[in-house]
């Protein structure tokens, strides 16, 4: 996932994305550990994805690049869109 990508990411989804990543490199580590991996190269991609989505998350922090916000519901939408014919 390149950078734009990310920033069209809540910082929510962000965040859930770098917990997955850091978890599948955890596991790659140990599998290693113990035998040979299919795709060593794996291991320098998840870390460079999850530096990727740090510096994202902390350009979001000092208010370089603004991150996407919160999507709102199906609900609110169809609220919004009533009273915008009334």
């Amino acid at each position: 996932m390149r950078t734009k990508e990310m920033r069209e990411l809540t910082r929510d989804e962000l965040e859930q994305k770098r917990r997955y990543l850091t978890e599948e490199r955890f596991n790659l580590r140990m599998r290693k550990s113990f035998k040979e991996l299919e795709n060593p190269l794996r291991l320098r991609e998840l870390r460079r994805e999850i530096a990727r989505i740090n510096t994202v998350l902390r350009e979001d922090e000092l208010d370089v690049h603004g991150l996407a916000k919160s999507k709102t519901s199906i609900l609110d939408d169809l609220k919004t869109a009533g009273n915008e014919k009334k």
